[in-house]
């Protein structure tokens, strides 16, 4: 755990676990008991329950005794009978967007503004608002060790949650949202490709014209109700989006930074 991140012990750890259930690490023993777990954070067994419990409601462990505690997935092999269907697509939906956020622990970020501004007509229909509604504008520039990922704008209703300059500095906007008592529910993404302009380009580190990809996301709360509109432009060589596909029609989705690819400013 990174002690300087501004989240309790229980949520790092809880974040940790899920990538880990995403990565199939416990698929074949299941997850290790709140004594292991507690020794091996180095924290106590209540702030470890807690994290588990997190898992619970996620729908991505179960837990019973006396059979331990599984990957949802895995719950039928430990003699719990078959998984509910929409336990499965809760699982998948956070799983998206807690990677993203995990993602946004594990960057920098540099805002470049933070302000309130009257939508556009562009915006308050994809937020479902009135035309020149008030909304909570920001624009980051995000970047891992190699250099900068991404150039993202972002869209939020005014008053939805306190959002400042000094706020997205330190936590990611979706754990802003939370902390504000908003239930994320479901997003939908597109990706496309794009050119990188004069601004761009200076953010990125990219020449004029170097081609990036594209990205608009909405996300919704457990309502339904639009409560993000984020438009962000990434350099394909440091940024991977991978999705999962089952014959039974699952869908999950990640996203990683990559630090290892050779970067290229020409």
């Amino acid at each position: 755990m990174d002690m300087s991140l501004p989240l309790p012990k229980y949520h790092q750890i809880y974040l940790i676990l899920r990538e880990q259930l995403q990565e199939g690490r416990f698929d074949r023993d299941g997850v290790p008991g709140e004594h292991h777990l507690a020794d091996q954070f180095g924290v106590g067994r209540i702030t470890i329950r807690k994290s588990l419990e997190m898992l619970v409601a996620d729908g991505l462990i179960m837990r019973r005794p006396g059979l331990g505690t599984w990957p949802l997935r895995q719950a039928r092999h430990a003699g719990d009978g078959k998984t509910p269907e929409d336990s499965r697509e809760t699982a998948h939906l956070n799983g998206l967007l807690g990677n993203i956020v995990t993602m946004g622990l594990r960057t920098r970020v540099n805002v470049i503004d933070s302000s309130v501004v009257h939508a556009t007509d562009a915006v308050a229909k994809a937020l479902s608002l009135e035309a020149g509604s008030l909304v909570h504008k920001s624009i980051r520039v995000r970047s891992a060790q190699a250099g900068p990922i991404s150039h993202i704008t972002t869209h939020v209703p005014a008053g939805l949650a306190p959002i400042s300059r000094k706020a997205l500095e330190r936590k990611p906007l979706l754990v802003l949202l939370e902390e504000a008592g908003v239930e994320l529910g479901a997003s939908t993404q597109t990706i496309r490709a794009r050119l990188a302009d004069a601004v761009i380009a200076r953010h990125l580190d990219v020449a004029v014209g170097s081609a990036l990809l594209c990205v608009t996301r909405l996300v919704r709360d457990s309502q339904e109700r639009p409560v993000q509109l984020l438009q962000g432009l990434y350099r394909p060589d440091r940024y991977q989006y991978q999705l999962q596909l089952s014959r039974v029609g699952d869908v999950d989705a990640k996203v990683s930074v990559s630090e290892d690819l050779t970067v290229q400013t020409s």
